[in-house]
């Protein structure tokens, strides 16, 4: 859901302008294709266990990123320290995945999708307070608005929905500790294997949760075949969309830096809005209206401050 940081602006050329444009296409790509994760995973949550559909979601990611490792070329190998962090990385996206998956299991997406757009601030907030990185008051009060904002989604959706409302929270935790794991595996592994090995770590991961599901009776941990045909496809969808759209923001990394990429994120929201309510008649309300303005314009902050700071290192460090 968000971005990596780019290479040290100090040190780094600026790339040729045909692959920041390849890159900005590749971002709106992702933004196009995203949200049908969260089409697929809404459809077929109406047919199957959440589990079950996170499940699939992995194992049909594995199954795609198989061939396209081994048509890249960077290998099946693994080293000890990246499997760990890998495993990681798969629980964080099990418990992510998840999460977002029962929540718009019943809610709106666009109304889960706001409240998970926290995730940027969450990401601060841990660099701020367990890793001892710099953030200035400028940056904490956006993040603190950014939390306002995702209060006044929250505040309707948890009267209409319940606890169910507070899931997307537990998406944007679990995705913010998902890029900060992502930034120190990258060190590691070529990002491709890395999304193969993350989906087949995650889908190994889910097994055990199914299995006590199915012995506690914990309906959203229940193992259940789907049996309309539809769901199984929804299902390989939720895995399809998911492949798709992160091959292509990490190829949009790869051609673009991530401040110039950032802002084209919100774009998400607005398709994920337009899919929603095309696919189940789900329109955002006034007050969702309201706290996604707030969210986004916070978030914008974050980024203009972010750049602010980078051009104040780029003149500090030596050249």
């Amino acid at each position: 859901m968000t971005v990596s940081p780019a290479a040290p602006l100090a040190t780094a050329a600026p790339p040729p302008t045909d692959r920041v444009l390849a890159g900005m296409g590749l971002m709106v790509l992702f933004c196009l294709i995203a949200p049908l994760i969260d089409v697929s995973s809404k459809a077929a949550a109406q047919g199957a266990p959440v589990a079950t559909v996170t499940f699939g979601r992995f194992v049909v990611q594995a199954v795609l990123m198989a061939p396209v490792v081994a048509l890249l070329g960077p290998g099946f190998r693994i080293t000890a320290r990246a499997a760990g962090l890998t495993a990681l990385r798969g629980a964080c996206a099990i418990v992510s995945t998840f999460s977002f998956v029962a929540a718009v299991q019943v809610m709106p997406i666009a109304d889960a999708l706001a409240i998970a757009f926290v995730e940027p601030f969450v990401i601060l907030m841990i660099g701020r307070f367990a890793m001892g990185e710099e953030v200035g008051p400028r940056r904490l009060s956006a993040c603190a608005v950014g939390f306002l904002g995702a209060l006044v989604v929250i505040q309707p959706s948890f009267a209409n929905f319940g606890a169910v409302a507070l899931f997307p929270l537990g998406t944007a935790v679990t995705f913010a500790l998902y890029m900060l794991i992502t930034r120190r595996l990258s060190r590691e592994m070529h990002p491709v294997p890395m999304q193969f090995h993350t989906a087949l770590f995650a889908g190994l991961g889910c097994l055990p949760l199914m299995a006590a599901g199915a012995v506690s009776g914990v309906p959203a941990f229940a193992v259940a075949l789907p049996a309309d045909p539809a769901i199984w496809g929804w299902c390989a969808g939720v895995g399809l969309a998911a492949t798709v759209s992160h091959m292509a923001i990490t190829y949009a990394l790869k051609f673009a830096p991530s401040a110039t990429l950032a802002p084209l994120h919100y774009l998400e929201i607005v398709t994920a809005t337009l899919f929603g309510y095309l696919f189940f008649g789900d329109f955002p309300a006034g007050m969702t209206w309201a706290g996604i303005g707030v969210i986004v314009a916070s978030g914008l902050y974050v980024i203009h401050r972010e750049r602010v700071v980078a051009r104040r290192a780029r003149v500090i460090l030596p050249q």
